[in-house]
C-alpha cells in the first residue's frame, strides 16, 4: 500500500508532516477487523502457532479493542447536549487536543504501508526532506518506546480507581495513551525502514552485488522494492506557491495552512497543531 505524505516548513526549522486522507484505505482496514468476540476467536484459532502468527494475533486483538473503543467514543459524541456522556466527550476532546501532531502523523504509517510518496515544496532540497523524515522517524522510535513502557507501568496503578462508582477515566486515558504510543512506535520504525531502505547513490557494481540481498531483506519486512526504492520524492510548484503567501516572520497563517489541507486532502485540525506548537 502506498501512503501519500506532505511535508512543508511552517517557520524556520518547524516543519509539518502529514499524510493525505484516504477514506477507502481506512474502510478496508476497518472491514478486516473482527466485529464480534466470536469472529475474533475464530480468526485466532485458525492461525498457526509460529512467532509471526502470534504477533499478528496480538495486533488483531489490539485492533479489535481499539475499534470497540472508537465506536463507544462515537456514541459519546452523539449523546444529547448536557448529558454525562456528552460532557465526558468534551473532556476527552480537550485531552486529545494535547496529543502532539508528530505522534498523530507517525500513527498514520501502518504496517501495510510498503511505499511512501512524499510531496514537498519545489524550492527545498530533496535530500534535506528525506533527512528530516528520517530524523522524525528515528526520534519517534526513542520517544514513543520510552512513553509506551511508562504508560504500561502506570496501568496497574490506575486500575485501583475501579473501586469508585464513577467511570475510571484515568485508567482508560492511560490505556489509550499506551495504545497510541505503541502505534506511533510501530509507525516510526516503519517510516525509518522505508526512507532508509535504499541509499541515495550507488555504484553500478554495488547495485549488482546487493540487488539479491536487498530484495530478500525487503520481502522479509513486507517491502517489495523490485520497482525501485520504497520512497518517491515529488517536488511541487503548487505547494511552493501556497507557501509564498505566508509571513516570513510569523510563519504560515492558519488560513494558508487550511488551503494546503484542502488541496492535498490533509486533516486540518492535525496540521494546525503544528502552528500552535511553535
Amino acid at each position: 500500500m502506498r501512503a501519500k505524505l506532505v511535508v512543508f516548513p511552517i517557520r524556520g526549522r518547524n516543519w509539518c508532516f502529514s499524510r493525505s486522507i484516504d477514506q477507502s484505505v481506512s474502510e478496508t482496514a476497518s472491514s478486516q477487523t473482527p466485529s464480534t468476540f466470536k469472529d475474533l476467536w475464530k480468526t485466532i484459532s485458525s492461525s498457526s502457532s509460529n512467532a509471526k502468527s502470534l504477533n499478528s494475533n496480538a495486533e488483531l486483538v489490539v485492533d479489535f479493542f481499539s475499534d470497540k473503543m472508537n465506536r463507544a467514543w462515537s456514541g459519546f459524541e452523539k449523546a444529547p447536549a448536557g448529558s454525562f456522556k456528552n460532557k465526558l466527550h468534551g473532556f476527552g476532546v480537550r485531552l486529545l487536543a494535547r496529543v502532539k501532531p508528530s505522534e498523530i502523523f507517525l500513527k498514520s504509517i501502518s504496517k501495510e504501508v510498503t511505499k511512501v510518496e512524499v510531496t514537498y515544496p519545489a524550492s527545498l532540497n530533496a535530500r534535506l526532506v528525506r533527512r528530516r523524515l528520517r530524523h522524525i522517524a528515528l526520534r519517534g522510535t526513542v520517544i514513543h518506546k520510552k512513553y509506551f513502557y511508562g504508560s504500561v507501568t502506570l496501568l496497574p496503578l490506575s486500575s485501583a480507581f475501579m473501586v469508585l462508582p464513577l467511570p475510571n477515566i484515568p485508567f482508560f486515558w492511560i490505556l489509550f495513551r499506551t495504545y497510541s504510543h505503541w502505534r506511533a512506535l510501530q509507525g516510526s520504525e516503519r517510516l525509518l525502514q522505508l526512507v532508509s531502505d535504499c541509499p541515495e547513490k550507488q555504484n553500478s557494481s554495488d547495485v549488482k552485488a546487493s540487488t539479491s540481498k536487498t530484495a530478500h531483506d525487503s520481502s522479509e519486512n513486507g517491502i517489495h522494492s523490485s520497482l525501485g526504492p520504497p520512497w518517491v520524492l515529488q517536488p511541487s510548484k503548487e505547494l511552493e506557491k501556497l507557501l509564498h503567501h505566508g509571513d516570513a516572520d510569523d510563519g504560515l497563517s492558519k488560513s494558508i495552512m487550511s488551503d494546503i489541507c484542502k488541496t492535498y486532502h490533509l486533516n486540518t485540525a492535525d496540521v494546525i497543531k503544528y502552528k500552535d506548537s511553535m
